[in-house]
Order: structure tokens, then C-alpha cells, then sequence
């Protein structure tokens, strides 16, 4: 089983690093031609609203209810009763969707004056905004299609296509961004292709498990009601955090000047890319296998597949986490600091990227975590302990944000990030706790030595990175191949000390496949 899941979770990481490595190139693009500013910031708001209501309704609630029905109905159901929950399933998601596309295309405008009313106070910035949203809001509806059909991919052990969707998106942007350099628009325009773009990339691999079925309204069957009730607790949690989100948009549009928007977002990017290659890559395989576990009544299994996720998050994100850090100034002007993106741009996404780093593990963790709930169809308890997080994390945002202000501090935008990782770090211990508490997982044996060899392999390697990193202004007065090229000796030495450190401690393969 850690085998099949270990190659699994591989394959995912592989495939996601080529869609953020494209990210990459895309978010470098965006920022030499347009910078951070008027035109990024509206931009940036106006493709977050359709992309936190995937969030909340595809990726977030809809997709943690739909696999864990879906894979129960695939394993007791026949392949034409499968299909046609597919299809009403569709339908269903379909419609819906579609209805809140039409009243979001209509409500733009006070869409952007609820997430960014601060945008007012800057002639033309909330109307272009506007007119971006409702370009790109119709992707809400094509990439929540997308998300389902992942889904379904998922379950049949099919990894590689849904984590290399996500590439399309950014080649789509990276060719709008070269061939219409002149105005944002080009971007979103591109964004709305993407939709289309992706969803037909994965249809032809639905057919060829005979799943491409005709959607159709469903809203009364029992399993798409079972779904929905499902849904509804983690819909509830879901809203909850885009209000989180909602506040901290809201507050970073009121921050005098242009820029924070955009800060905030290239520092969010750059955690983001080891958050979706490790993180999330664990978290996708390991759903999956917990719902035929909980199905299949093991719960022995059930825990050690927890068990081992956890053990091979810390393994690879801890070192993430401090490498974020640790080389947050030096990544961040590697990666951006180009053309439009000046100095002072740096350094306020440098002191964002530190913020969100302290987050990571957190962040990492609640992905882990949750679907030990959502396996077992268990939405009220993960969506109650993720209120509390991000209600603590929403009284930081106000008050450290009102307080960074008073006092002129030279970057407030700060106290967003901070706020973040404070509800990441709160929601993690509380989900832990439960599991742990409720009998549902069991560390397995051995986590003292696994400690200590984490303990000495990433003490050795923040050593090593703190002396071969150097001064900041270093970096900034190097040209954009030395740059690259020390970071890349730089990672690839203190990766090779890491492991170097691990396997003299005692680390082999076979302590990640004892524990599942």
C-alpha cells in the first residue's frame, strides 16, 4: 500500500511541478510587463473572486463530498448505475453553476466594491476590474466541471492528467501576456479560454473509462441529496474562509498606495509551490485510498495511511518551510525582481513570503488532515474547528492591520499574512487533536528516531543555506542568469546535505513503508 501510494504521490508531485514551474514562468512574465500596481491589482482581485468560489464550491465543498459517494458507489454499485450518478451529479453541478455565473457576470461591480472597496478611491481601477470579472467569471463554472472529472480520475487511480491540468491555465496566460503585453485584458480573456481548454483536455480520458456520460438535472436523486447534505457543513466552513479572504482583500485595498494586492499574491505564489507539490499531493492520494479504507471498514488501515502521509509530509516539507524563510529576499528577486518589479517590490513581498513561511506547516498539515474527516463523510467537526482558526485569524487581520497603520510601519500589508498563518497553525492542532482524541489515528511506532534524524538533517541544512545565501544586496546587483544559477547550486547543495544527513542518521525507504 505506502508503495502504491508513495509512486502515486510521486507521480502527482512530478506532474504538479511542471504546472508550478510554468506558474513560475507565467507569474515572472506578468510581473516584468505589468509590475505591481493599478493594473496587476486589478487583475489579481478580479480573478480571485471566480477562483475562491471554486474553491469554496468545486475543489472545496463539492469535490471533499462528491469522492468519498463517489467511491462508495463504485465499489458496491454496477458500472450503468455509476454512470448515471455521473451524469445527474454533472447536471446538477452543471446548472447550478451556471445560474451563479449569469448573476456573477451581472453583479460585477458590486462584486469589486465588496472585495476591494478601496479600489474607488483610485480613478478607473474598481471599472477595470469590473470589466475583468466579467471576462473571467464564466471559469468559475468550466474549471468546477473540470474539478469533478478530476475527481472521478482520481478515484480510478488515474493521477497524472488532473495534476497536469493546471498547465494549461498558465500556458494560455504566458501566450496572452507576450502576444497583448499592452493591457491586462489579454489575461483575462486568456483565463476564460483556459476553462474551456482544460476541461476538454480531460474529457478524452473520462471516455476511455467509459464515464462520458450525458449530464442531466438531478436534483432530487438520493445520492446527489446525499452529497449535498454532505456539502453543506463544508460549504458553510468554505464560506467562512472566503469571508477570511473577503476581509483580507478588503483591507489590503485600503492600504494607501498601489501594490499590496500584488505583493501579497507573488508572496502567496512562491509558498504555493511547494504547498501544491508536496502538500496537496499527499493530500489528493491518500483521499482516495481513506474512503475505500473507511468503505472497506479497516480502520487499522485507515490510520496507518494517516500515519504515513504525515510522516512524508514533514520529511519534505519541513525543509520547504525553512528554505521559504530562510531564502525568502533571494527567491523572491530571482523570480521577479525585473523590468517594472523594483526594489521596493521585493522587499514588501520578502516580508509577506517570511510571514506566510511560518504558516507553511500549518497550511500543509490541514491538507493532511482533512481527509481523515471527509473519508468517513465527517464534515461538522473539520468545518467547526476551521470557524474558530479563521475567526482568530480574521481578529488578527483587523487589529494587527489597524495597529501596523497607526504606527507607519513601512509594510502593513504584513499583518494579512500573519493572520493567515496564526488560522493555518490553530485549524492544524485542532484537527490533529481530534483525530487523535476520537481513536481515529494512532501514531505508529517509531516517530522518536524519525524526529530526531528531521531534527539534525534540517538543523544541518539551514546552517548550510544561511552561509551560502549571503547579503541581499548580492542578489539584487546580480543579472538574472547568476542569479539562477546560484540558486539552483544553492538548493541542490543543501538538498544533497539534507539527505546526505538522513541517511547517515539511519533513514531508509523501508521506515516510509512500515508505517502504511
Amino acid at each position: 500500500m505506502a508503495g502504491n501510494l508513495l509512486k502515486s504521490t510521486g507521480v502527482v508531485g512530478l506532474m504538479t511541478l511542471v504546472s508550478r514551474v510554468s506558474g513560475f514562468a507565467r507569474d515572472v512574465l506578468t510581473a516584468t510587463l505589468f509590475g505591481a500596481g493599478f493594473g496587476m491589482d486589478a487583475f489579481l482581485v478580479a480573478f480571485m473572486i471566480p477562483n475562491f468560489m471554486r474553491r469554496m464550491f468545486s475543489e472545496g465543498a463539492f469535490l471533499q463530498s462528491f469522492v468519498p459517494v463517489f467511491a462508495e458507489a463504485r465499489a458496491a454499485q454496477a458500472p450503468d448505475e455509476l454512470r448515471r450518478l455521473l451524469g445527474v451529479v454533472g447536471g446538477t453541478l452543471g446548472g447550478i453553476l451556471l445560474l451563479v455565473t449569469v448573476i456573477g457576470v451581472a453583479g460585477a461591480p458590486l462584486l469589486m466594491s465588496l472585495f476591494a472597496p478601496g479600489f474607488s478611491q483610485v480613478p478607473g481601477k474598481s471599472e477595470l476590474g469590473s470589466e475583468l470579472l466579467r471576462i473571467m467569471f464564466p471559469y468559475l463554472m468550466l474549471i468546477s466541471l473540470t474539478a469533478m472529472v478530476s475527481g472521478v480520475l482520481n478515484s480510478h487511480g488515474r493521477f497524472a492528467i488532473p495534476a497536469l491540468t493546471p498547465v494549461l491555465l498558465n500556458l494560455c496566460m504566458i501566450g496572452a501576456a507576450l502576444l497583448y503585453s499592452e493591457s491586462v485584458r489579454g489575461l483575462a480573456w486568456a483565463v476564460l479560454l483556459a476553462g474551456f481548454v482544460q476541461l476538454g483536455f480531460q474529457l478524452p480520458a473520462l471516455a476511455r473509462l467509459h464515464l462520458l456520460v450525458r449530464p442531466r438535472w438531478g436534483w432530487s436523486d438520493p445520492q446527489v441529496q446525499r452529497i449535498v447534505q454532505l456539502m453543506l457543513p463544508i460549504l458553510f466552513g468554505a464560506s467562512i474562509a472566503q469571508l477570511s479572504v473577503l476581509l483580507n482583500t478588503l483591507l489590503a485595498s485600503l492600504i494607501p498606495g498601489n501594490g499590496s494586492v500584488s505583493w501579497l499574491y507573488y508572496a502567496d505564489r512562491v509558498m504555493e509551490f511547494p504547498l501544491g507539490i508536496f502538500s496537496i499531493a499527499i493530500a489528493t492520494v491518500i483521499l482516495p485510498s481513506l474512503s475505500a479504507q473507511h468503505a472497506g471498514k479497516s480502520p487499522e488501515h485507515f490510520s496507518a495511511t494517516l500515519d504515513w502521509g504525515l510522516r512524508v509530509l514533514l520529511l519534505i516539507g519541513l525543509p520547504a518551510m525553512l528554505g521559504l524563510l530562510l531564502l525568502a529576499g533571494p527567491l523572491v528577486t530571482t523570480l521577479f525582481q525585473y523590468s517594472r518589479f523594483g526594489a521596493q517590490d521585493v522587499q514588501m513581498t520578502t516580508v509577506a513570503l517570511m510571514a506566510y513561511a511560518f504558516g507553511f506547516m500549518g497550511y500543509s498539515l490541514v491538507k493532511v488532515l482533512l481527509p481523515g474527516f471527509f473519508a468517513r463523510q465527517q464534515t461538522r467537526i473539520p468545518v467547526r474547528y476551521g470557524v474558530i482558526a479563521l475567526s482568530c485569524g480574521m481578529a488578527v487581520s483587523v487589529s494587527l492591520t489597524w495597529l501596523l497603520i497607526r504606527q507607519q510601519y513601512f509594510a502593513p500589508h504584513l499583518a494579512l499574512a500573519i493572520s493567515t498563518s496564526v488560522s493555518a497553525w490553530i485549524n492544524a492542532g485542532l484537527l490533529l487533536w481530534r483525530l487523535h482524541r476520537d481513536g481515529i489515528y494512532r501514531a505508529q511506532p517509531g516517530w522518536l528516531a524519525f524526529a530526531l534524524r528531521l531534527l539534525l538533517a534540517n538543523l544541518a541544512m539551514a546552517l548550510l543555506l544561511v552561509w551560502l545565501a549571503g547579503d541581499l544586496a548580492g542578489w539584487l546587483a546580480a543579472g538574472a542568469a547568476e542569479r539562477a544559477l546560484k540558486m539552483l547550486q544553492l538548493i541542490l547543495a543543501c538538498a544533497a546535505l539534507y539527505f546526505a544527513v538522513l541517511g547517515l542518521g539511519g533513514l531508509r525507504p523501508r521506515h516510509l513503508r512500515a508505517s502504511a
